[in-house]
């Protein structure tokens, strides 16, 4: 049996004052999407290199208490900026300031200027990839050690299509698995996590796929659903937010989960 479709949308915390972040947000619980993401990093990725900027985990601690219908998370967290069992009990507080809606949205990190500026080790794409494994089994440790513990499993959805390491940390830890690509290039990456799921003895069907998109749900939105994709994103910047497909999407949705 397929997954039903869910709808997330990512509010990028740039060029924008906050009470706009937190229009927008609201904005997206109102429109009936599923998961509201925000994103982990520190300065622009577009536009104005040095223009407004929001960090991520304060701003989910703020939408914990404001939203009551929706998932919140990271789309997503470096694992070189926080020690692993800090980000675990900071993501076990979200989760009960949430009442456990929080998806811990975590990747290697890719973004230079976050790390050089913050005093952080930028490393290689390996490097950072290892500290990733390493880092999955010490946050479950620690919120197997947490008191009080998490108020439910807390998602782990890792992003990233690295084939030889990425892939088998999704395959050992993951609960959602977010990509970027065309039908094609999702395609091939989901069958090498069918096969590390089977070199791990995990059953593929556990995780949730999860890809971005834009514009308006067809024909390329169905072919990802064949694919079994079923978590799909859409992306808001700042000043504007503009959140004006989500109806669009929200309405797909439903037609496919009727």
């Amino acid at each position: 049996m397929s997954r039903p479709i869910r709808i997330g949308v990512q509010i990028q915390p740039q060029h924008a004052d906050y009470r706009e972040i937190r229009r927008a947000a609201a904005e997206a619980e109102d429109a009936g999407v599923d998961i509201v993401f925000n994103w982990d990093h520190f300065f622009p990725l577009r536009g104005e290199p040095d223009g407004k900027h929001f960090e991520c985990w304060t701003m989910l601690g703020a939408w914990a208490e404001q939203t009551s219908r929706v998932e919140i998370g990271a789309l997503v967290s470096s694992v070189g900026y926080r020690n692993p069992e800090l980000l675990a009990d900071m993501a076990r507080t979200v989760d009960h300031i949430s009442d456990g809606r929080l998806i811990l949205g975590i990747g290697g990190g890719w973004f230079q200027r976050d790390y050089d500026e913050y005093g952080y080790e930028f490393g290689t794409a390996g490097t950072r990839l290892d500290d990733l494994g390493e880092a999955l089994p010490r946050i479950k440790d620690r919120w197997s050690k947490l008191n009080p513990a998490p108020s439910r499993d807390i998602p782990i959805l890792i992003g990233g299509g690295g084939e030889k390491k990425t892939l088998r940390h999704v395959a050992e830890h993951g609960t959602i698995w977010h990509a970027f690509g065309d039908a094609s290039i999702l395609r091939h990456k989901s069958e090498v996590l069918d096969g590390w799921c089977a070199t791990v003895g995990r059953d593929p069907g556990e995780i949730e796929r999860s890809t971005a998109v834009s514009g308006r749900p067809g024909a390329a939105a169905e072919a990802l659903v064949e694919l079994g994709i079923s978590l799909f994103t859409i992306s808001a910047s700042g000043p504007l937010y503009d959140l004006g497909s989500i109806s669009a999407w929200v309405e797909w949705r439903d037609r496919h989960n009727a």
